[in-house]
């Protein structure tokens, strides 16, 4: 249930939630987020979005103090007047995400493997191609050997026989979260992780370093990569209408669609309440 009054901490996903299916952020909800920092909420993009699109993600939340990228694994603080802060980076290591790879190819077939590697602006995923990929225009074809080389932010994979529900669910009973953290994104591909990486845990470093306690923090959400965030949050948990059963069913509430700017409605009714 929702407690009275307002959050003391907003944060909500990004692609299938806030933005729309055009990969626009309309004016509106632009304008409703400015709107919740006026109010003395901070405000903070979740993402599975890798630090490779920072720009992207700072234009398509324009209000956000701070920013949840990678699942997690990169947080950052927009408030600093020097400039923003890193205040986690977690990377895989290329030896154990090849141990990771091997364990699941053993036992669900052939993986379709891309790898997060670089954090420069607009770098490309490294691996296998795969129609599927909604973003060919930032992927590079590199060899299996070349994408285990070195850390990586975090790894794709996907079998032309499992939906990315039941590779998922395969993965994590051959992978232990002390390993990795296996999610899934809408994708359909398996996201691979830095362990102890997830949303919730990028969101604590933000809440310790405002003093925030989880029961005032309010998030928004669509795929499973949201759920731990949910868990984790308890002023309310929001599902777009258009989110996977899971996180609906994890849902204390659930608003309009992305595309009809749902985040955006809730928080504008929550203000003017």
């Amino acid at each position: 249930m929702t407690r009275p009054g307002l959050p003391k901490l907003i944060a909500t996903d990004l692609d299938g939630t806030l933005v729309r299916s055009d990969e626009t952020v309309s004016a509106y909800t632009h304008r409703v987020l400015d709107r919740v920092r006026s109010a003395g909420i901070p405000v903070v993009g979740a993402t599975g979005r890798g630090p490779r699109l920072t720009e992207l993600t700072r234009n398509d939340i324009r209000a956000a103090d701070f920013l949840v990228m990678a699942g997690g694994g990169r947080v950052v603080d927009q408030s600093d007047p020097d400039g923003p802060l890193v205040l986690r980076d977690e990377r895989l290591p290329g030896e154990v995400l090849a141990r990771i790879l091997t364990d699941l190819e053993a036992a669900v077939g052939p993986l379709t493997v891309m790898v997060e590697a670089s954090d420069e602006h607009d770098a490309p995923l490294w691996g296998d191609y795969h129609p599927s990929w909604p973003y060919p225009d930032r992927f590079e074809a590199r060899s299996r050997m070349e994408c285990l080389s070195c850390d990586v932010i975090k790894a794709f994979a996907r079998t032309a026989d499992h939906h990315v529900d039941e590779l998922l669910a395969a993965a994590r009973a051959i992978v232990p979260p002390e390993v990795a953290t296996l999610t899934q994104a809408g994708l359909g591909f398996i996201e691979i992780c830095p362990p102890r990486t997830d949303k919730a845990s990028g969101l604590s470093v933000i809440a310790e370093r405002l003093g925030v306690d989880p029961a005032d923090v309010l998030v928004f959400g669509d795929q499973p990569n949201d759920l731990p965030m949910f868990d984790w949050a308890g002023w309310a948990r929001v599902a777009v209408a258009n989110a996977h059963p899971e996180v609906r069913a994890a849902a204390d509430e659930i608003t309009l669609r992305n595309d009809d700017d749902g985040v955006a409605v809730y928080l504008d009714r929550l203000l003017s309440r």
